[in-house]
């Protein structure tokens, strides 16, 4: 069974001081159409990541929270706009899922990492989806 990878949105985009406060919806839309290019072709093989989510096809969810909301989904990337805390929807999406499939939390919140962590799922930083692979 192939397992899914959940993005924190606000978190990886808030990782680099880029200017993504002036424009948080283009910020997380720039980061959905770097993550359907990680959907095809599997996430880097860095520290972090487990085996199966560098093997494509990967499917992938990426919850946006705030100005993003309604950042429209493409090819490879589901996109799921959190009604309230993104943090609260993206333990819901994990609790979700089957409970045999593997799943990873892409988030460098160590809140959120507890509560993922709790209901089975793997954890990794920013850096796993960052095309450079800063923060």
């Amino acid at each position: 069974m192939d397992g899914v990878v959940v993005v924190d949105a606000a978190n990886v985009v808030g990782s680099v001081p880029d200017g993504w406060w002036r424009d948080r919806r283009g910020a997380a839309e720039r980061l959905r159409d770097r993550l359907a290019a990680l959907a095809g072709a599997g996430l880097p093989g860095r520290p972090g990541v487990p085996g199966w989510a560098t093997e494509p096809p990967v499917d992938i969810v990426m919850v946006v929270e705030g100005a993003a909301r309604g950042v429209e989904p493409v090819a490879g990337v589901r996109v799921e706009s959190a009604p309230g805390s993104g943090d609260d929807h993206i333990v819901a999406v994990v609790a979700a899922r089957e409970e045999a499939r593997p799943c990873l939390v892409v988030t460098a919140d160590q809140g959120l990492r507890a509560r993922v962590t709790a209901l089975g799922a793997e954890t990794t930083g920013p850096r796993s989806v960052r095309p450079d692979g800063s923060s």
